[in-house]
């Protein structure tokens, strides 16, 4: 491209850049409840948490039994909620840079913010009958007996077992959970298309363009980028920013319509340029998928 037109198009890039470079998704992540799955727990009179008391709870008798585990597959949460004003969560996690692994027993464990990058990590509090039930600070150890992953740390089969002492108490609250999650999702592929053809108004100079997108699972699809034209007085541009419901099966088509946001300019019939990317949260793992800046030439017909 000649230097002369180089100017004319800079802030036509520049805002090219910043619809393109937009802040990432937000990770999110569904819950999932436990094909099988049980949570038992005791303490002798005296001990914080379960007051000396036994509990015992099977998943499809609760509102929600979920294992989840962090993308590195070095800690997990098991969720239990029994019922209104009854929940309860254990948090474990291996030092700093370790996964969890099967057959290991993590000993000498603290909770946040005493824990120090070496050491494991065990807190297991809730609330039980709106009483919330909460260690100040805690110390203990669990066992890994059996864990399988999926991607993304996706915890699939989990047995461990864990004793924790509360606020400083000698007695120990001692538990087991075992749980058998469904089978790992498919992670989000997605594809994205832009179309070489396109219209134009004139003399507005409003366009309107589109493509598709494909996925392999519905998905809240995020399609950014910008349309430009180089023209000899200067550099009509256009950037977009639009939410596609994509859902697996066909191409699911997307358009927008557009003007210049440059003043002084209108884009004309003939060949423009597209800069597109999309970008997707995958429903069941904390990961956005991205297809990568897309360019591409649009033949913007007069309609």
């Amino acid at each position: 491209m000649p230097k002369r037109l180089l100017v004319r198009t800079g802030s036509a890039v520049a805002a090219m850049t910043l619809a393109l470079l937009a802040a990432p998704l937000a990770d999110t992540a569904h819950a999932y409840s436990a094909t099988s799955g049980t949570l038992s727990f005791n303490g002798e009179p005296g001990e914080p948490i379960s007051g000396g008391r036994s509990y015992a709870y099977t998943s499809g008798a609760v509102q929600m039994f979920d294992v989840q585990g962090s993308t590195d597959e070095n800690s997990l949460t098991v969720a239990v909620d029994a019922e209104q004003g009854t929940l309860w969560r254990l948090n474990i996690a291996a030092p700093d840079g370790e996964k969890l692994t099967e057959g290991t027993a993590y000993t000498g464990t603290k909770q946040w913010p005493d824990a120090q990058p070496a050491d494991p990590e065990l807190t297991f509090s809730g609330t039980d009958d709106g009483t919330e039930k909460w260690c100040n600070t805690s110390s203990g150890s669990f066992t890994i007996e059996h864990i399988a992953f999926g991607p993304y740390g996706y915890v699939h089969e989990l047995d461990a077992s864990f004793e924790q002492y509360c606020n400083g108490s000698t007695v120990p609250l001692r538990g087991e959970v075992h749980a058998v999650m469904p089978e790992p999702p498919v992670e989000l592929a997605m594809g994205m298309k832009a179309s070489p053809e396109g219209t134009v108004a004139v003399p507005e100079g409003r366009i309107a363009v589109g493509g598709t997108v494909t996925c392999n699972k519905p998905a809240s699809v995020s399609v950014v980028g910008q349309v430009f034209q180089i023209q000899k007085k200067g550099t009509p541009s256009a950037t977009y920013d639009i939410a596609v419901a994509c859902t697996p099966g066909s191409p699911v088509p997307w358009s927008v319509s557009l003007t210049s946001q440059e003043p002084g300019t209108a884009f004309q019939p003939g060949l423009a340029t597209m800069r597109t990317r999309a970008r997707a949260n995958d429903r069941d793992y904390p990961v956005t998928t991205d297809t990568g800046q897309q360019e591409s030439q649009v033949w913007l017909s007069k309609s």
